[in-house]
This record gives C-alpha cells, sequence and structure tokens, in this order.
C-alpha cells in the first residue's frame, strides 16, 4: 500500500511538473503578439485611406465587420449595420470632391485582448475648398477575415 501511495503521488507529481512547463512554453509572447495587432490593424486603416483616396468608398468599407451590428457614431447620429454604414457614406460622400484626401494621424493602436483592439486618432480630408477634420475612436474585432471595425465613433472639429 505504502508503494502504491509512493506511485501515485510520484505520477501525480511528474504530470504537475509536465503541465507547468508545458505551459511556460505555450504561454505567446504578449509582446510580439502586441507588435503583429498594432502591425494588422495599421494595415486596416493605410488599405481604409487608399481606397479613400481613389474614390472607392465599399474598398473603404471593407475595413469595417460586415454585420448588422457594426456601429457608426458621429455627433447625435447612430448608424447601425454595415450596409446602412455604407449607404451613409455614398450619401454624404457622392463625388470624389466631396470624398478629398484622406489622412490620419496621431494614430494610437492599443491591444485589449487577442480578439479586440483599439484604435484613435485624427483624420483629416484636404478638399478644394476646405479641410475638415476631427478624431476618432475604434474598436475593432479580429474576425475569420482580419481586423475588422465593430465600432467607430468619429468627431469634427
Amino acid at each position: 500500500m505504502k508503494h502504491l501511495r509512493r506511485d501515485i503521488s510520484a505520477r501525480l507529481s511528474f504530470l504537475l511538473l509536465l503541465a507547468a512547463l508545458a505551459a511556460c512554453v505555450s504561454t505567446p509572447d504578449s509582446a510580439r503578439d502586441s507588435e503583429r495587432t498594432m502591425k494588422d490593424v495599421r494595415a486596416v486603416l493605410d488599405a481604409q485611406a487608399a481606397a479613400w483616396n481613389r474614390g472607392d468608398i465599399a474598398g473603404y468599407m471593407d475595413g469595417y465587420e460586415r454585420a448588422e451590428t457594426t456601429t457608426f457614431i458621429s455627433g447625435d447620429t447612430v448608424t447601425r449595420g454595415w450596409q446602412t454604414v455604407l449607404e451613409r457614406y455614398k450619401q454624404h460622400y457622392d463625388s470624389r470632391e466631396k470624398m478629398g484626401t484622406l489622412t490620419f494621424s496621431e494614430l494610437e493602436i492599443k491591444p485589449l485582448s487577442p480578439f479586440y483592439a483599439v484604435a484613435t486618432g485624427r483624420w483629416q480630408l484636404a478638399r478644394a475648398e476646405d479641410t475638415p477634420h476631427g478624431r476618432f475612436t475604434l474598436l475593432l474585432r479580429r474576425t475569420d477575415a482580419g481586423w475588422r471595425i465593430v465600432l467607430d465613433t468619429t468627431t469634427s472639429a
């Protein structure tokens, strides 16, 4: 009986040691994961600016999750649903002149978890007659298609 307890104790100790080693080996490098998330989110925003600047609103909208829960907030208006947000952009920016040239600056990207990140920054449109600008806060979610905006709060100065 004493031998059996010692054997069980030894096996249990060995299993705990293996579990501890596995935890150490499988722990993700959070700094590397954060850098990757920031790079991937930045790529989404860069692709959006490039699409906007070639007059491609549908391409710009590829940065948003194609879901009914996608939300855009500007001023006192809340727009829900990817398709509805697309239609809003098409209505407000129905010509290249109104679209102007989009730039993002002061961009800060903060990973919140392996599946969510927040991005904040400034936006500006350079147009012939004016240069509207403001700030934005984006909540992005990692989807099967990559990082996508699920909540966009944009203000104008």
